[in-house]
């Protein structure tokens, strides 16, 4: 049986989240009100194992917002996060550059830019891709409506490494510079905008027996949003490291959590505080300054965390992976707030952080009669009509009392009248 742990869920504050699991579903996540309970409002896509979605990134914009989602088939969908339309559909490798991915080479890495503006109004943006085998492609995407002709090719690609398989990346805030590492393939930052590599972690030593252990990067992200100096990392044999480039080639800080992999890093919005999921399902945050563990979050996991998500405004936290839950998460008190069951193998979350900003420009505006308002509007109507039914309820009680009374009063007099006859008679009937 999978380990679990019953909680009280306080309810959480409004929000809206988008996740997307192992079947290629695409599914909606509100929680409306002060302390409302979170619920799946829609699903979209059909069910596929091979539209697994491997690898998730969401221009979180108040205008033209899109949400992006990497398949295990090679297929990335360009999706309208509001309604859940497909925008634009591409194959990654089929259009530009023919050695951009192979078969047998899955994405691993995805990122929509939010900054770069289209260079003309038939383009959603700029998007980043990497490849297991490390092959890097940024390019520019059309509309499914644009211009055949238009051009479309990628901006430029390169290769990250040359042997090794790449298992995560991330791209700054500023977002001109991104990071890349795997297993034996060790930290490196690039510059985007000419596709230069800026450095390269070193490798570990050896232990006191003369042992090599290679690295293998699991999860890695920047710590701050205004700073690329500083970067978080999570390995395979259970440790966080903090980098510094402008210090060292090696980790500053090197923390070790519990006995299972890092799956999943997350940095918070004071550029110090990293949350970190395992692969047995424990999620800490710490203080990476000094890699002190400031606390677990209450509530044990029962699978895999694949992916952390920070609200930009509220102190809330969104995590999912393999036991097939969403957990939203108080980021101060590390209490939970709600639990969602999705069904499936949840591989990324991303948050709406204008979700709140939405609702409040509707409820502004001119609102329909409902029937609550209804209600308050003719409340002493319906307490008139409400007293009219119980006296009418009195009533028919009073007159079904009297007519049992009558009845039973004319069955007494038969029967004394039964008694007389047989009396004289002379015999008992039976």
């Amino acid at each position: 049986m999978p380990r679990t742990s019953a909680v009280e869920s306080p309810g959480c504050p409004p929000l809206r989240v988008l996740t997307a699991d192992a079947l290629g579903l695409v599914k909606v996540v509100e929680a409306r009100g002060k302390a409302g309970t979170p619920k799946v409002v829609e699903t979209w896509g059909p069910p596929d194992a091979s539209r697994c979605v491997v690898a998730a990134s969401f221009a979180d914009r108040k205008k033209k917002p899109i949400l992006a989602v990497a398949r295990k088939n090679g297929l990335i969908d360009f999706l309208n996060p509001l309604t859940g339309d497909a925008v634009a559909t591409i194959k990654f490798g089929e259009s530009g550059s023919a050695d951009c991915a192979a078969e047998g080479d899955p994405i691993v890495g995805l990122h929509l830019f939010k900054s770069r503006k289209p260079e003309s109004t038939a383009m959603l943006g700029v998007s980043l891709i990497c490849t297991e085998k490390g092959k890097a492609c940024l390019r520019s995407v059309a509309k499914r409506d644009a211009q055949p002709d238009l051009d479309t090719d990628s901006q430029s690609t390169w290769s990250v490494c040359n042997a090794g398989q790449v298992l995560c990346s991330s791209v700054d805030g500023s977002e001109n510079y991104a990071l890349f590492g795997g297993k034996r393939v060790e930290l490196n930052l690039w510059d985007l905008a000419n596709c230069s590599k800026l450095w390269t972690a070193k490798s570990p030593p050896s232990n006191s027996l003369g042992i090599f252990t290679p690295t293998c990067f699991t999860a890695a992200t920047f710590l701050s949003k205004d700073d690329h100096r500083k970067i978080v990392a999570g390995t395979n044999s259970h440790q966080i490291r903090l980098y510094d480039i402008s210090a060292q080639r090696r980790p500053v800080i090197s923390v070790d959590f519990r006995e299972s992999p890092i799956k999943a890093v997350a940095e918070d919005l004071d550029g110090h505080i990293v949350y970190a999921g395992t692969g047995s399902g424990d999620l800490a945050s710490f203080d990476i300054r000094t890699g002190k563990l400031l606390g677990c979050f209450v509530g044990k996991c029962s699978g895999s965390i694949r992916s952390i998500a920070r609200h930009p405004e509220l102190p809330v936290i969104a995590s999912c992976g393999l036991d097939a839950y969403l957990r939203l998460w108080d980021a101060k008190t590390r209490q939970p707030l709600s639990a969602v069951f999705l069904k499936q193998h949840v591989t990324s979350v991303v948050i709406d952080s204008h979700f709140s900003a939405e609702e409040s420009e509707v409820v502004e505006g001119p609102q329909p009669v409902t029937k609550q308002d209804k209600r308050e509007v003719d409340k002493p109507e319906l307490c008139k009509q409400r007293s009219k039914k119980k006296k009418r309820r009195v009533d028919a009680d009073t007159n079904r009392k009297k007519i049992k009374v009558r009845d039973a009063a004319t069955d007494a007099l038969a029967d004394d009248d039964d008694d007389d006859d047989d009396d004289d008679d002379g015999h008992i009937s039976f």
